[in-house]
């Protein structure tokens, strides 16, 4: 089993940008954590990211054959980017959306994701451990479709 793990903007900037919302863990940590995630569940991770909504939509199109699921955090491109949206419906992979932060309880317009769409769940407010939820969530939702 394969999933992808997508991050969008800034991202890369973890433990910099606003550590009173996201954090001090880095960006480094984060991929140590979904490694290790990966391990643990016994799957393979591929991590991608990009502050490019076009580089996210060819990632997610390439997924396509290979992928069996994709953790997605769009980061700003949650609340505006119908690409992304549409590329997740066209691929048809089971996605899960993970935001570091908890969204709903932030400025009103980060309330609004086109990719929630597209997605099995979504999983906010739980810090980096988010991640490893949804990639639990997918393994346990892939399997369940392989029985």
């Amino acid at each position: 089993m394969k999933i992808l793990v997508i991050n969008g903007p800034n991202l890369n900037l973890l433990g910099i940008r606003e550590p009173d919302i996201y954090g001090k863990k880095t960006y480094s940590d984060l991929v140590d954590l979904i490694n290790e995630t990966a391990r643990e569940l016994g799957v393979d991770v591929e991590v991608f990211q990009s502050n490019h909504e076009g580089d996210i939509v060819d990632k997610i199109g390439e997924a396509y054959v290979g992928t069996d699921g994709i953790v997605i955090n769009p980061a700003a491109y949650t609340h505006t980017s119908i690409a992304i949206l549409d590329a997740l419906k066209a691929v048809g992979l089971p996605a899960v959306e993970v935001h570091i932060s908890d969204v709903g309880k932030r400025e009103d317009f980060r309330r609004i994701s086109y990719v929630r769409a597209a997605c099995e769940t979504s999983i906010v407010g739980h810090g980096l451990e988010g991640y490893a939820e949804a990639m639990k969530f997918l393994c346990d939702l892939l399997n369940k479709k392989t029985k």
